[in-house]
């Protein structure tokens, strides 16, 4: 395939956030086979980086959102504030959502205007930018299991159109019951990718994705060689949906194809590999 029929991105940063993994740097040796998984609620880190007051409001999936973020841009040695990015999610924050029900469903339904704006969809990527100073063009997207292809193929895109490296933040967490029983997710999590359009010194791997044909119906790829406990982890929040492409950074075999499940029948497919290989 030529440069001209496919897009290619290289991959500088990488963080990552969830249930028993509590950075990349710490899930390479898991992903690679060379230590063992143990599950455990996701720890989520104090967002310092926010002034007092937006820090006491933060929700769950925004603490993890600027967590995975911030490590993604450390990896890639660039500042978080220079950076466009896409932020992905297939439902927000399930703690608010939950409360404003509860709140609807009593006699006092006055809903406190913090509660509101920590329960829509582009509240991460609202802190971010309060966080990081960041304001270049910002994105919020939401496909539900599929918001990680969906997120992933749009900053892909916006990398080739603008020549210009992009955050993508994939993050989504967990609901209290009853609604868990509808909308079953395990835990908060985030995964984040800084994408650039060349090779840097900084560079761990590359992305490539065909112009045309990237959506197939075929099923999307499994975790190699992982425990069951980690591998479940993809079907249980949606955000892990890219474990099977970031393991292919810790796997220098060549170059790999990895589907990632959008909407059923059909996967986003893509080719991956190490800086190495590629």
């Amino acid at each position: 395939m030529s440069r001209r029929e496919d897009i290619r991105v290289w991959v500088d940063g990488v963080g990552l956030l969830g249930p028993g993994l509590t950075s990349w740097a710490g899930a390479r040796a898991l992903l690679g086979g060379k230590a063992a998984y143990e599950s455990a609620p996701t720890v989520l880190p104090a967002p310092e980086v926010l002034p007092p007051a937006e820090r006491r409001r933060a929700s769950r999936i925004v603490k993890a959102a600027l967590a995975a973020g911030l490590e993604a841009c450390r990896e890639a040695g660039v500042e978080p504030g220079t950076l466009a990015n896409v932020f992905a999610a297939s439902g927000g924050d399930g703690h608010n959502c939950h409360a404003l029900c509860e709140l609807l469903a009593s006699g006092d339904q006055q809903i406190s205007p913090t509660r509101f704006h920590n329960s829509v969809h582009n509240a991460a990527s609202g802190y971010w930018s309060i966080a990081t100073g960041a304001t270049p063009a910002a994105q919020v997207l939401g496909a539900y299991d599929a918001s990680f292809a969906a997120g992933l193929l749009e900053a892909m895109n916006q990398v080739e159109a603008s020549g210009q490296p992009i955050l993508l933040v994939a993050c989504d967490s967990e609901y209290p019951e009853p609604l868990n029983a509808k909308r079953p997710i395990q835990d908060t999590s985030a995964l984040a990718l800084v994408l650039a359009p060349a090779r840097s010194e900084r560079s761990i791997g590359q992305i490539r994705m065909a112009r045309r044909g990237a959506l197939q119906e075929c099923a999307p790829s499994g975790l190699a060689g992982s425990s069951e406990a980690l591998a479940a982890c993809i079907q249980s929040m949606p955000a892990m949906r890219g474990l099977p492409l970031i393991q292919m950074f810790v796997m220098p075999e060549g170059i790999a194809s990895v589907a990632i499940e959008y909407f059923a029948p059909q996967s986003l497919v893509v080719q991956v590999a190490a800086a190495e290989a590629a």
